[in-house]
């Protein structure tokens, strides 16, 4: 399964709505997926590759290699 190694973030559920005539007339359901990098990084001083989120890069939690 999709997860981020750093921040353990994976896919949630939930529901996608048909919206009609002002009104909500069928539900089915979906999912969102992290949006995960594969990325050459610093592990305990080994170089490792790592399923990484985007937010996660973003925010400099990651010592790349």
């Amino acid at each position: 399964m999709a997860k981020c190694e750093i921040c353990n973030k994976t896919q949630s559920n939930g529901n996608k709505l048909s919206i009609t005539r002002s009104h909500i007339s069928k539900r089915s359901s979906r999912t969102w997926k992290p949006n995960l990098r594969t990325v050459r990084a610093l592990v305990n001083g080994d170089v490792k590759k790592i399923h990484v989120c985007a937010k996660c890069l973003k925010n400099g939690k990651v010592k790349r290699a």
